[in-house]
């Protein structure tokens, strides 16, 4: 229901942003000014563009309260996906736990051989 009414809402939007582009800022409606014996003037154009513009601005508006309505009902409380809490990444687990070497090795004496800790760079 909330996806065909926000399909209809879209298709006010687009059909109340044609009819507010084809007016005329001084009142000339549609750029029409020719002679008065046609199927629309201008003041005919002109009036037909306003009343549209205001039927769609309605409808808009109203369509705009309801779906809100609908969304407030309709919402279910946030759940939060558990599944994944107590595993890591593998590449979390080679850094967590490294190797030990065997004792007696040259690496085993920690002070030898080190290189320095990396420091990240500044993203």
């Amino acid at each position: 229901m909330f996806a065909f009414l926000l399909i209809v809402q879209t298709l006010i939007a687009v059909a109340l942003i044609g009819t507010i582009l084809m007016q005329q800022s001084e009142g000339g409606g549609l750029g029409v000014g020719g002679s008065s014996s046609g199927f629309m003037t201008a003041r005919g154009a002109a009036d037909f563009l306003s009343r549209s513009t205001a039927v769609l601005g309605g409808l808009f508006i109203v369509l705009s309260i309801v779906m809100a309505a609908i969304a407030g009902a309709s919402r279910q409380p946030t759940k939060i996906d558990t599944s994944l809490v107590n595993s890591a990444a593998p590449l979390e687990q080679q850094k967590t736990a490294p190797q030990q070497p065997a004792p007696g090795t040259p690496a085993a004496n920690p002070q030898q051989n080190q290189p320095a800790p990396a420091v990240p760079l500044a993203q």
